[in-house]
């Protein structure tokens, strides 16, 4: 098994799992920071399907870029891109002053997010997420 594949995805589900409990806060809920655990979390992910498949990437945050990355090893590592852009679009975009999410954007960011990691798992293998 390859340990920094291991680690990306280490960093993925605590990502996703810091999501799932700020998505519940009734007080003074942080839903910016959903939305930037969730882009974080299918980031991650993705990286490290890459490097499990042993893929060179650039720096970068954007999620369609990544995508790119990932069709050239299979046209089956494919997901909607729009849903991608949202996310990129709430990991960056909410992280600094002039935007903030609703929790309704929260709850769309965390539901795209579920859809991807599922399929993610299925490429990267469970034996990755098992900690």
């Amino acid at each position: 098994m390859n340990e920094i594949v291991k680690e990306w995805v280490f960093k993925a589900e605590g990502d996703f799992r810091t999501a799932n409990r700020e998505i519940k806060v009734t007080d003074f809920p942080n839903y910016d920071a959903v939305c930037y655990h969730c882009e974080q979390c299918i980031e991650k992910l993705m990286k490290a399907l890459l490097i499990k498949s042993e893929v060179s990437f650039d720096y970068t945050h954007n999620l369609l870029r990544l995508q790119e990355y990932l069709q050239k090893i299979n046209p089956a590592f494919s997901f909607e891109a729009n849903d991608l852009k949202f996310l990129t679009r709430a990991g960056v975009n909410f992280r600094y002053p002039g935007e903030n999410a609703e929790k309704e954007e929260a709850v769309i960011a965390l539901d795209i997010t579920k859809g991807i990691r599922k399929k993610l798992i299925s490429f990267i293998g469970d034996e990755y997420f098992i900690f």
